[in-house]
C-alpha cells in the first residue's frame, strides 16, 4: 500500500527493500517502470495532470528528496527513509551484473552515455550496456528492442522522462524502466555527487546549489511543498 504525499503515492521502503522490489520487477513478465520524485516533482504534478498520472501509474515510487520525507512527516504519514534514485540504480546494477542482465542507457549529452557505459562495465564486469541519444522516439524504441535490454535508465529530465516511459516503454520489450534525471552525468564522472556528509544530512540540494547558483530560482520554490503539506494537515483536522 502506497503512502499519499500531496496526491502522489509513495512506496514505503528502505533502499535495500526498494532494490529487492526492483529486481522482482526485472524478473516479472511484462513492462514496469519506476519514478523517483523529489519536491520539485510534487510541485509540477499539481499543475501537470499527465505528469501526475505518470507518477501514479508507476510500479515503484521512491522518495528522492528530503523534502518528501519532511512533507510525509508533517502529514502524519512518515516514510521509512529517503531512497535516492542513483543509489537505487547502483544497488540494482550490482544485482543485474550478478544475473547477466542487459542495460540500456538513454539520455544525457552526446558522449556522456558512452562514458557512463564504459565506467559501469569496469565497476560491474558482468553488466551488458548499450547507450542511446535521440531526436525521434520510433528509432530509439526499435534500438532498445533490438538490444534485448532488461532494464533502461531513462535520463531525460522530468517530466519528459516519465511521460516517455509511459508512452514508449511497453513497445521496447524492456521489463523495467527507471527515470533517473541527471544520473548518467554522475555515472560518467562528468558531475560529482555531494560529499557523504551532505548526503547523510539530506543536503545534496544545498551542495548542488553551491555548485550551480543559477538553480536558486528553482530551489526557492521547494519550501512550498512543506507549506502545502502543513495546509493539508490543518484542513484534515
Amino acid at each position: 500500500m502506497k503512502i499519499d504525499v500531496l496526491g502522489v503515492g509513495f512506496n514505503n521502503l528502505t533502499l535495500e527493500e526498494a532494490v529487492q522490489a526492483g529486481a522482482g520487477l526485472v524478473e516479472a513478465e511484462g513492462f514496469h517502470y519506476t519514478v523517483t520524485p523529489n519536491p520539485e516533482f510534487l510541485l509540477t504534478a499539481r499543475k501537470n495532470d499527465a505528469f501526475k498520472q505518470a507518477l501514479l501509474g508507476a510500479d515503484l515510487v521512491l522518495p528522492d528528496g528530503v523534502g518528501v520525507l519532511y512533507s510525509a512527516k508533517i502529514l502524519g504519514r512518515p516514510l521509512k527513509s529517503r531512497v535516492p534514485g542513483i543509489e537505487f540504480a547502483q544497488g540494482l546494477l550490482a544485482w543485474m551484473a550478478g544475473h547477466g542482465k542487459r542495460l540500456f542507457l538513454l539520455g544525457a549529452k552526446p558522449g556522456v552515455a558512452e562514458l557512463a557505459a564504459a565506467n559501469l562495465k569496469s565497476t560491474y564486469p558482468g553488466l551488458i550496456t548499450h547507450d542511446g541519444y535521440f531526436q525521434e522516439d520510433g528509432p530509439v524504441v526499435e534500438e532498445i528492442r533490438a538490444s534485448a535490454a532488461d532494464v533502461v535508465f531513462v535520463c531525460l529530465g522530468a517530466p519528459k522522462q516519465e511521460l516517455w516511459m509511459v508512452h514508449n516503454g511497453p513497445a521496447t520489450g524492456a521489463h523495467l524502466m527507471i527515470g533517473l534525471g541527471g544520473s548518467l552525468d554522475v555515472f560518467a564522472g562528468v558531475v560529482e555527487r555531494a560529499p557523504k556528509t551532505f548526503q547523510k544530512l539530506g543536503l545534496e540540494w544545498l551542495h548542488r546549489l553551491i555548485k550551480e547558483p543559477k538553480r536558486f530560482g528553482r530551489m526557492a520554490k521547494l519550501p512550498l511543498v512543506l507549506w502545502y503539506a502543513l495546509g493539508a494537515r490543518i484542513r484534515r483536522h
